[in-house]
């Protein structure tokens, strides 16, 4: 009889794996998160819970229904859908009706991932999508944007409205972005405050020295790859520093274009997906310039005063032929 130590093991390719899966990134970038939500909550308090629960939710049953493996439900454990759930919520502002961050994550599975066949297969960031769709179909609640202080406990502007009414708003203390204030009033936010957050925005634009700190920790875990941050702020720099350069008077600074809106959490969460982003180095270059590009065009001279969702979008529909212009000959083709 054979001992177990003479026994041929017959395997398939591929013989050498990585330590590191699917679920283990994904879980990463959520632990990063878990510092951007707190700097959230100091500002905004419940809102900040109501809204994130509730885009969890949504992005989870919606992917939970379309799930055709049996058991239904296993899709929902490589942490991909908590991720984008997370993601999206952060592109919210936070006095946002609920029932419309709800449909913003259905809008961001079902038309963001599921129709694509699924993880892996998508071309445009899925939180991203959901954003955009709120941004077509209510332009005005997706703007109103609330002021950083106040009762903690108290939900925020229009939370508690009901589906397709306008609703008492809780809090009718409004403020406008630092991107707003630049655009249309040429007025200028201090860089002490964009640094901690103490600003009008979406949940994610809070606390810029938070956010720099969890793309640090993503690049030195090589969770992402540093050359897409690298070149969109390396972009946004240069251009901006041009534009400055010649009517500073008239242009916002380099350092106000890197820390003000959602230009960070863009640069280090949505970018830098592995899915919708390129696969080799130099396309990973040509991505991110082009997003810096494009966020200072459509920041100066569009007619919205922020531009990073619809870089990322337009980027991510160019990334099949970044891929195919930028791959490696074959040795001896």
């Amino acid at each position: 009889m054979m001992s177990s130590k003479n026994k041929i093991i017959l395997s398939t390719a591929p013989f050498l794996r990585q330590g590191e899966t699917t679920p283990w990134i994904m879980f990463q970038v959520v632990f990063s998160l878990i510092p951007v939500f707190l700097a959230a909550f100091y500002f905004f308090g419940l809102s900040v819970l109501l809204v994130t629960v509730t885009a969890i939710a949504s992005c989870l049953l919606t992917e939970w229904f379309f799930d055709t493996n049996r058991p239904r439900g296993i899709s929902l454990k490589d942490g991909s859908t908590l991720l984008t759930g997370m993601l999206f919520a952060l592109t919210l502002p936070p006095g946002l009706p609920l029932w419309m961050v709800f449909l913003g994550g259905i809008a961001a599975i079902g038309m963001g991932k599921v129709i694509w066949g699924g993880l892996g297969q998508n071309i445009f960031n899925p939180a991203l999508i959901g954003r955009a769709f709120l941004q077509a179909a209510f332009p005005i609640a997706i703007t109103t944007w609330s002021s950083p202080t106040g009762n903690y406990f108290i939900p925020r502007g229009t939370n508690l409205a009901w589906p397709f009414m306008q609703g008492e708003a809780l809090d009718t203390i409004t403020t406008a972005t630092p991107l707003a204030l630049m655009k249309f009033q040429h007025q200028s936010t201090g860089i002490l405050n964009l640094l901690l957050g103490n600003t009008g925005g979406s949940l994610g634009e809070t606390s810029s020295i938070v956010i720099i700190l969890a793309g640090i920790y993503l690049a030195a875990k090589k969770v992402i790859n540093w050359q897409i941050p690298a070149a969109i702020l390396l972009t946004v720099i240069l251009f901006s520093g041009i534009l400055y350069s010649f009517a500073p008077d008239r242009y916002p600074s380099p350092v106000f274009m890197v820390l003000s809106g959602g230009l960070l959490l863009g640069t280090v969460f949505m970018a830098t997906d592995p899915v919708t982003s390129p696969i080799t180095t130099r396309g990973c270059w040509v991505f991110g310039c082009g997003i810096g590009l494009l966020v200072v065009l459509i920041r100066v001279f569009g007619g919205l005063p922020e531009g990073v969702m619809y870089a990322i979008l337009l980027m991510n529909a160019v990334t099949p032929l970044i891929n195919r212009i930028t791959r490696e000959k074959i040795y001896g083709a």
